[in-house]
């Protein structure tokens, strides 16, 4: 069964593709207007261009976002082919070079109006639109809040997958810039945004392939939601026949420590495994001038959090990379009052499957034996969330291949392990594949993922665009 032929609601088609080509340079100078036409705020699958349900006076909101600064670079075009690359196939460089300026006007709109892991519903309307207005047939997931679109070419070639995140994160964004976020506490801040810009430019440009006769094979695109939370969004993606008759799957991950035109390659782990620990104590509670009367509860929280993430560490070997450490903790209301309650979550992290595998008997022994003399009661939660990404060796000779073609050979850059989780991996352990981190050069104290403060060159958006491509089409002819 192909996804296709599974449950997921079918997006209203919009309009046939236009004739095949690139458009002419006098309607691509209206380009940024017809993109923020597209992106209104709140705008559903029914508000689409030529829909004689929408007035002319209704109330539009659209943000300075969605504008270029005036001389940039690529407000017009991208820079010249990187040395040492190769164009893609069919002049599909000009189409992007035109394309760059509508793809970052994307890029800028998701990021003013993020998502929340789950709710991704808008995002994944305006993903659909996109794919729809490019004469592709998208389908959303059952929930709504993602996308699976395969873009069709050779039917007995074989199908590769493309993967993009499509949620934001809960933290403000502080940032002095026109696409800060519009929506309070909640922030792009992992460059899921990127991600997505990144695979509807590739869908574009594969589109125009397809409809040459040019391309060896099928190439789903899923946009998947609930990338930042467990249950990981992946599994729903797979649980709707999104890896269905997939021979390799890739992904690009944003990475600021990397410059604009390179990618970070790695055989075998690049991410660690990342599962959620939650641990609740108990005890009848008291005043704090008795407290041999009672249980002190802060003083075992206190212990909890001091203790059991070196005893942990203590009781696998050294090279498994384990990480546990407690994000939240909580206790009492009063000073002078012993609570009944406290609690403590946190992230475990190892770098190898087979300790991932023995981690949650590990902590929950030391949790009981930590907290065993304090006399509390311990409740623990200990929640599975992804294995570590292990790329196939084969799929990252593909991506080694398409980012010197993309990007030219001093695109490619080694890249470490990372103690961050991804839950790409969850792919991964039904067909080969291989996660890439992109360069997005912007470097500095303060722009880590996951800091609200995280930004990105746009620039890394052709860039990745390109490495996609040719990683699509090096895949398909691979396997062909």
């Amino acid at each position: 069964m192909t996804a296709s032929d599974r449950d997921l609601p079918a997006v209203p088609r919009i309009s046939e593709r236009p004739q095949q080509g690139i458009r002419d340079a006098v309607r691509s100078d209206h380009h940024r207007n017809e993109v923020a036409q597209r992106h209104r705020r709140r705008s559903r699958l029914s508000a689409v261009p030529d829909d004689p349900s929408i007035s002319s006076d209704r109330e539009f909101d659209v943000t300075s976002a969605l504008t270029l600064p005036t001389g940039s670079q690529l407000a017009s075009s991208w820079p010249e082919l990187p040395p040492g690359s190769q164009p893609l196939p069919r002049d599909l460089d000009h189409l992007l070079a035109l394309r760059v300026p509508g793809l970052i006007a994307t890029r800028r709109h998701i990021h003013s109006h993020p998502e929340l892991s789950g709710t991704e519903f808008e995002t994944a309307a305006l993903i659909a639109r996109e794919l729809s207005l490019a004469g592709l047939s998208p389908r959303l997931l059952p929930k709504g809040n993602g996308v699976i679109c395969d873009v069709n070419g050779r039917p007995d070639g074989p199908v590769v997958a493309l993967r993009a995140d499509i949620d934001a994160l809960p933290l403000d964004d502080p940032k002095d810039v026109p696409y800060r976020s519009t929506v309070q506490g909640v922030c792009h801040a992992c460059g899921h945004d990127v991600h997505t810009s990144i695979l509807l430019g590739v869908g574009m440009l594969l589109a125009q392939l397809a409809d040459l006769g040019e391309l060896d094979g099928r190439v789903r695109l899923i946009f998947q939601p609930a990338e930042e939370i467990l249950p990981c969004g992946s599994l729903e993606v797979i649980e709707a026949g999104g890896l269905d008759d997939v021979v390799q799957i890739f992904a690009l991950h944003c990475d600021p420590n990397l410059p604009v035109g390179q990618v970070g390659l790695r055989v075998g782990p690049i991410t660690a495994a990342a599962d959620n620990v939650t641990v609740r104590l108990s005890g009848p509670g008291g005043h704090t001038a008795r407290p041999h009367l009672t249980v002190d509860l802060v003083d075992a929280l206190g212990r909890l959090i001091t203790e059991v993430p070196a005893l942990v560490s203590r009781r696998v070997p050294a090279n498994s990379g384990l990480l546990l450490v407690f994000g939240h903790a909580s206790a009492g209301t009063r000073y002078n009052v012993i609570p009944s309650e406290a609690s403590a979550s946190g992230t475990l992290r190892v770098m190898d499957r087979d300790t991932w595998e023995q981690a949650p008997k590990i902590v929950a022994q030391v949790v009981r034996d930590v907290i065993a003399p304090t006399g509390a009661t311990v409740d623990l939660e200990y929640l599975r969330g992804r294995p570590p990404v292990c790329n196939d060796a084969r799929a990252i000779q593909v991506l080694t291949a398409a980012t010197a073609a993309a990007l030219g050979p001093d695109g490619i850059a080694e890249t470490p392990q990372s103690m961050g989780g991804e839950d790409f991996s969850w792919y991964l352990e039904y067909v080969p594949g291989a996660l890439a981190r992109l360069g997005v050069g912007r470097f500095g104290p303060n722009v880590d993922l996951h800091r609200a403060s995280f930004d990105v060159d746009e620039g890394a958006i052709p860039a990745g665009v390109r490495v996609m491509v040719q990683t699509a089409l090096r895949a398909l002819a691979a396997v062909r």
